[in-house]
């Protein structure tokens, strides 16, 4: 059952929504007309952050924008208390089929890439073309050394009122965020591509990617671009996770927009 929250009318209008999907209540917002662009935002974000690497009022000249809070972040709430990126993904179908999605391009920003990648392997056919940023097939050890020290605990106030700012369902909601990156070091089952298991995703695919990430090095990136059939990779200089939001705003913007109206990757990658 959707319900609307915030009026549309027009192809520049804003809409914030929520509607009722595998248990949860899952906010999005709306903006636009055409084809649909789903944004996934990345771990302890929102939907609210695109406004940080998109003018979203150019992307719905062309698209209809659907931007989710994803299961536990931001507005949607999580009632079964686990969460995994291959539910989030699942959620993700379950609010496109609620819509009326049938097919769709896609963004998505680390744990939104890894979503995307679940989105894009499960159902094929529905992924016209798709942006990864900082995405992994796998969590490496030195990703889950990293993760496994993540914790609620001696965070700052300016910490905890950062992610208040963004997470409006109280401090437990939080708190379960702050967890969550132990669960995820422990598990081998959720992210686990392997390239034949890549190579079944028909989406056109650029793949962007900090050359220091600290998390998931460029080597995993490289992998996934031989697996991807459909695939190109714009690999950023001096760059580490999620490196969208700093000096490469801008390039990576005008690069993302085009490759989704359909250029090729060199030539999107050659706007920058």
């Amino acid at each position: 059952m959707e319900r609307e929250t915030a009026p549309v009318g027009g192809r520049t209008a804003r809409a914030a929504r929520a509607a009722s999907v595998n248990g949860l209540e899952m906010h999005y917002e709306l903006r636009g007309e055409g084809t649909p662009l789903v944004l996934l935002h990345g771990f302890t974000g929102a939907s609210g952050d695109w406004a940080h690497v998109f003018d979203l009022a150019e992307l719905g000249r062309d698209h209809a924008v659907i931007a989710p809070d994803l299961r536990g972040h931001g507005r949607s709430n999580n009632p079964a208390g686990s969460l995994t990126i291959r539910q989030c993904a699942l959620d993700v179908f379950a609010l496109l089929d609620e819509l009326g999605v049938k097919t769709f391009r896609a963004v998505g920003l680390s744990l939104g890439a890894k979503c995307l990648l679940h989105l894009a392997t499960q159902q094929p056919d529905r992924v016209e073309s798709m942006v990864l940023v900082s995405a992994t097939p796998y969590f490496p050890e030195q990703a889950r050394v990293l993760m496994r020290h993540v914790s609620g605990e001696g965070r700052t106030e300016a910490e905890w009122e950062e992610m208040r700012s963004r997470h409006r369902l109280g401090d437990a909601q939080i708190q379960a965020l702050w967890r969550q990156p132990r669960l995820f070091a422990a598990s081998h089952d959720d992210m686990s591509f392997t390239p034949p298991y890549l190579s079944t995703i028909t989406a056109r695919t650029m793949i962007v990617h900090g050359d220091r990430d600290p998390l998931y090095p460029a080597e995993l990136a490289l992998e996934m671009h031989r697996a991807i059939p459909r695939s190109c990779l714009w690999l950023l200089p001096d760059s580490g996770h999620t490196p969208v939001f700093g000096e490469w705003k801008e390039p990576f913007a005008r690069a993302a927009l085009a490759f989704l109206r359909g250029e090729q990757g060199e030539q999107a990658a050659a706007r920058a």
